[in-house]
Parts: structure tokens; C-alpha cells; sequence
């Protein structure tokens, strides 16, 4: 397992994005050289992980749950199939692009190290949005994106550092729950009706996912077991 690319984006105006800057930063290209990965504070004030890195809608993006962004370079293969176009290591807007290791079957609260120092956990999916879409420029991004069930994983930071591209990556902590990152996708997506079982991920579960958790056990507290609200699947 490696890492095989570094990338960070710089800010651009675009049409498509709901940032109120009317940019982005989504369009993120491979670096040389080590880059300094650290906490980046709250989301609403901290925005990327990475030196050098622009986020421009800190309304939806960056903060410390969601400090790194990362995707298979196997899951971009299976798209550039799909696509029938290439798409290069940083296309999809993450900031690190793997080798080797499966990403989106990763566990909520799982522990990387990469390189020498940096230590990261997954915190939750991403979630596809209109500049994602915009930035692909493919017809009913959102929905075949979703449909793939591959979705990527953000990381805090626990331990700061520097990474560059060929740097090894090694799982340290793997949890013992269901919760991997496809799974809490599929529950803030398509099925609902799992977000209870999201709450097994403990504190390592991103917070808003979290509470979405929490609120849909409230609303539906007093309903017959395992029954769901229309619409919803288990």
C-alpha cells in the first residue's frame, strides 16, 4: 500500500459551484515534494490539511473531521473505463491518491500512517455536490457517482507531518464494527434506514454524521422495530 500522488488545488472561478466566492478549489493537481499535512481547526474557520491546499466553501468542506481527502487510483481506473476518458491522480478532488489499499471499505475511526510521521482516521464518505459534478462535467454525475458506492474517505489528522508521493501507507488500527466508509455512504444516501447502526463507529464517526444518526433513531424512536420510513431500505 502506497501512496502514489500528493494534490493540492488552487483557487479558480467557476459557474458551477455554490461557494460564495463563486470559486473553487476542487481542481487539484499531483505536487513534488513533501507537503506538511496538520489539523486544520474547526470547519467554518480551517480549511484544508494540506500546505498549500485552498478550500473555498468552508460552509461544506475542510475543518479537522474532514481535513484529507482520499481515493483509490483502482477506483479512478474504474471510472476512466466507465468514462471512457482518462483521469489523472487528483481528478476527483482528493488530496491523496492511494495504491493498494482499499479506501471506501475502510473503517470509520481506521488509523493510517503514512511516511515516517503522519498518522490520519477516517471520519466518514464524501458526499457527491453540484460542483463535483460541475468540475466532472458528466451528465447525472451525482446520481452515477452515488450508484458506484465508492466514495473516497476524509481523515482528521492525529499525527502531523509531511508525505510525498511513493511514501508507504500501513493500517495501525483497524476497529471492530461494520462501519466502513461505503456503509455510512450508503446510509446518508440510499439507505437510511442504516443510520442508526452508524452510531457503532463511536467518536470517530465525523460529527455531522453523527447527528444524523442520532436524529433519525429520535424521529423514529417510537416505530416497530426495524421499520423505516417510506422510501428507506435496510
Amino acid at each position: 500500500m502506497k501512496l502514489l500522488s500528493v494534490n493540492v488545488g488552487r483557487l479558480a472561478a467557476v459557474e458551477y459551484t455554490d461557494a460564495p466566492s463563486g470559486a473553487t478549489g476542487i481542481d487539484k493537481r499531483p505536487v513534488e515534494g513533501p507537503v506538511r499535512i496538520a489539523a486544520p481547526g474547526p470547519k467554518g474557520s480551517g480549511g484544508s490539511g494540506l500546505a498549500g491546499d485552498v478550500v473555498a466553501d468552508l460552509r461544506h468542506h475542510g475543518g479537522d473531521d474532514q481535513a484529507v481527502y482520499a481515493f483509490a487510483r483502482e477506483d479512478l481506473d474504474g471510472w476512466e473505463r466507465e468514462l471512457g476518458r482518462p483521469l489523472a491522480d487528483g481528478a476527483f478532488g482528493e488530496n491523496l491518491t492511494t495504491s493498494g489499499l482499499d479506501v471506501s471499505g475502510a473503517r470509520i475511526g481506521e488509523r493510517w500512517r503514512i511516511g515516517r510521521d503522519v498518522v490520519l482516521e477516517v471520519t466518514s464518505s464524501r458526499i457527491p455536490c453540484r460542483t463535483f459534478a460541475g468540475h466532472l462535467g458528466e451528465k447525472g454525475w451525482v446520481r452515477r457517482f452515488t450508484q458506484g458506492g465508492a466514495p473516497g474517505a476524509y481523515l482528521r489528522v492525529i499525527e502531523p507531518g509531511e508525505v510525498r508521493a511513493g511514501d508507504a501507507i500501513e493500517v495501525l488500527h483497524r476497529p471492530d464494527h461494520e462501519v466502513t466508509v461505503a456503509f455510512q455512504f450508503r446510509a446518508a444516501t440510499t439507505e437510511r434506514a442504516l443510520l442508526p447502526r452508524l452510531l457503532a463507529a463511536g467518536a470517530a464517526l465525523h460529527p455531522e454524521a453523527a447527528a444524523s444518526a442520532r436524529q433519525y433513531v429520535e424521529k423514529y424512536a417510537d416505530k416497530t422495530p426495524g421499520s423505516s420510513p417510506a422510501g428507506d431500505s435496510a
